[in-house]
């Protein structure tokens, strides 16, 4: 199963006949009602003043404090953490000016914003040795020292980032490496989407597959160490090694959502299924991720035990959601969801509807969520126990008039990952404005102008609880180098397909009435789901929705990230989606559009 954090390929939903007689809600002795929605405030953070053309001479009539001009789009690329002060926020810019060899402020750099500093300007290439270009998803460790930003360790030795005296010269950007070779030679696993471990000695990360000609992920903790003097491997240069590595796979039937026992096949809730790794919770006792769907075409954000292996799903909301954050006394959750959009309710709005077609689609359903560099992502606040019942949690931002420029302008979006102050009083996020060619053109929506100062088209923002007393900050336990129910990764291994299925007709039965027959067709290596069909007779799980109909999605990858499906849904013309994993263009020809409670919700228009 495969979903990056850029955007997974797969879509459509099934329009099937569907009888609700009753709405159950959650409601059991271990989880107490819903919280109260809580006041919020909400501020922007002062950015880099903007140039509105590539290479301009960034002047001291735009900056008088002399320290650069960023783009005007693309000039802030992501806002990370706070630091363990509460005050400072983390963000990744990029600098434009004019050619200039004095200049240092030039780039994609790492800066505090609140006050302003940056911390990569000027750095020299004798401490940044070895170094990789990506700075993405910055955070700081909790000695306010060191940020992790990309697969680096930007590090200001004995001083605080903060402080005057970590300056370039003392500054120096380590290299992560994993070893993937048997030997130790060579550069090391590619790392992407990095999160650091609140014990601050470990690293959780994703890294590509590529099986059967369609892109897939794994994810994977490791312990930091710290090689100052490296002998194999490269770079040859001070770095930081991951060890102990596990592969967050488990090493047994617990990773396998679909059981088959002969002609029978069963759904488990149970299992652990890592599509993409998003983090951990605050204390690190658990590891965050989107997984296999619980319910069909709905993707969403589930949290496991790193020591028992308990699963517990996060967000139920039938839209999408991967960027995650949980406050440091795991009491809250923050998120970036497509909620409130319909975007996704086309084939997800019908809830309670089994996760079989997902062995071809999931990709495809994933990607749905993003018309090309545009999401659709708004930030809110769930409490620890997360969506239930008709509780889906506090738009962070919904206060606001929905003028342009006001904090709940719907043509602004988040982007990953929002994050607690460690106090738990505050949550930073960024905001991206729509540009063309997702707004202008040929596309119904006209695009914006900015009211960003010099119309920048990124903004950082603060969300401000103001209710809240801040909670004290206590050691983390430090996690064990053994997770006991993953796989321990050895160099040169190749992680195995992570769905154990093979061809044939097996039957589901509805845990209240009723079965589904499915039909499963596995290529011919049988490394990967080519098709599956699924016929509803009186289907129920829970006694209160019952399924009749039949649905059948086909699925081919003309490349690695390119997913063609073809789903048939009680339609005669049948819908047939082209989407990129990595660039999420919705081409579609023939529509797929699902009817809950008299709202109809039609697919996305092709390009839109």
């Amino acid at each position: 199963m495969f979903n990056p954090c850029k955007e997974p390929p797969e879509a459509s939903t099934l329009f099937i006949v569907l009888r609700t007689i009753a709405v159950a809600v959650l409601s059991t002795a271990d989880v107490p009602p819903p919280p109260e929605p809580e006041p919020i405030e909400i501020t922007e953070l002062l950015l880099p003043p903007v140039l509105s053309t590539p290479g301009a001479l960034c002047t001291s009539e735009i900056n008088p404090l002399g320290t650069g001009c960023i783009l005007q789009q693309g000039g802030l690329l992501q806002t990370g953490s706070f630091l363990p002060d509460g005050n400072h926020v983390i963000a990744h810019v990029n600098y434009t000016d004019a050619p200039d060899p004095d200049n240092i402020y030039t780039g994609d750099q790492i800066i505090l914003i609140n006050p302003f500093k940056c911390i990569t300007c000027g750095v020299s290439p004798d401490n940044a040795q070895g170094r990789t270009d990506d700075l993405g998803y910055p955070q700081a460790f909790r000695d306010g020292k060191r940020i992790l930003a990309g697969a680096n360790i930007i590090d200001c030795g004995e001083f605080n980032l903060t402080s005057d005296q970590c300056s370039p010269e003392s500054t120096h950007i380590h290299p992560i490496r994993w070893n993937t070779a048997v030997d130790g030679t060579g550069e090391g696993g590619t790392l992407r989407e990095l999160r650091l471990h609140p014990d601050n000695i470990h690293l959780g990360f994703n890294s590509f597959t590529a099986t059967a000609g369609k892109l897939g992920q794994n994810g994977y903790v490791g312990r930091l160490v710290f090689n100052p003097s490296p002998t194999t491997g490269l770079p040859l240069a001070p770095r930081y090694d991951l060890t102990n590595v596990n592969l967050l796979l488990a090493n047994s039937t617990k990773n396998q959502p679909l059981l088959i026992d002969g002609n029978q096949l069963r759904i488990s809730n149970e299992a652990i299924t890592v599509g993409e790794f998003r983090g951990f919770s605050g204390t690190g006792r658990e590891a965050t991720y989107v997984g296999y769907p619980q319910e069909s075409s709905n993707i969403d954000v589930f949290a496991v035990d790193l020591t028992t292996g308990d699963v517990r799903r996060l967000t139920s909301h039938p839209e999408y959601c991967d960027p995650v954050d949980i406050s440091a006394d795991d009491e809250w959750i923050a998120i970036m969801d497509t909620r409130g959009s319909n975007r996704q309710m086309f084939m997800a709005g019908m809830r309670n509807v089994p996760p079989l077609t997902e062995l071809a689609s999931v990709t495809a359903a994933s990607s749905t969520r993003n018309n090309g560099a545009r999401r659709f992502f708004q930030p809110y606040l769930l409490d620890r126990y997360g969506d239930r019942g008709d509780y889906y949690g506090q738009r962070i931002n919904e206060a606001g008039d929905g003028s342009p420029g006001s904090i709940n302008d719907p043509n602004w979006n988040g982007g990953a990952d929002p994050r607690f102050s460690l106090d738990a009083t505050r949550l930073v996020y960024y905001q991206m404005l729509v540009v063309s060619p997702a707004c202008g053109g040929q596309n119904p929506l006209p695009c914006p102008n900015s009211t960003e100062p010099g119309g920048r088209t990124e903004r950082a923002m603060v969300a401000h609880f103001t209710s809240r007393k801040p909670i004290p900050i206590t050691p983390v336990e430090e996690l064990s180098d053994t997770i006991p129910w993953a796989t321990p990764y050895e160099p040169g291994s190749v992680p195995s397909a992570p769905l154990a299925i093979s061809s044939g007709t097996f039957t589901l039965q509805g845990a209240a009435a009723g079965s589904a027959q499915v039909t499963i067709a596995v290529n011919a290596d049988g490394t990967a789901i080519d098709s599956v069909a699924v016929t509803y007779t009186n289907f129920s799980d829970d006694g209160l929705t019952f399924l009749d109909g039949a649905e059948n999605v086909t699925t081919r990858n003309p490349s690695i990230t390119l997913n063609v499906v073809d789903w048939y849904s009680d339609l005669p013309d049948g819908f047939h989606l082209s989407i990129d994993a990595l660039t999420n263009i919705f081409d579609a020809n023939g529509t797929l559009s699902t009817t809950v409670n008299g709202t109809l919700y039609t697919q996305p228009a092709n390009g839109t």
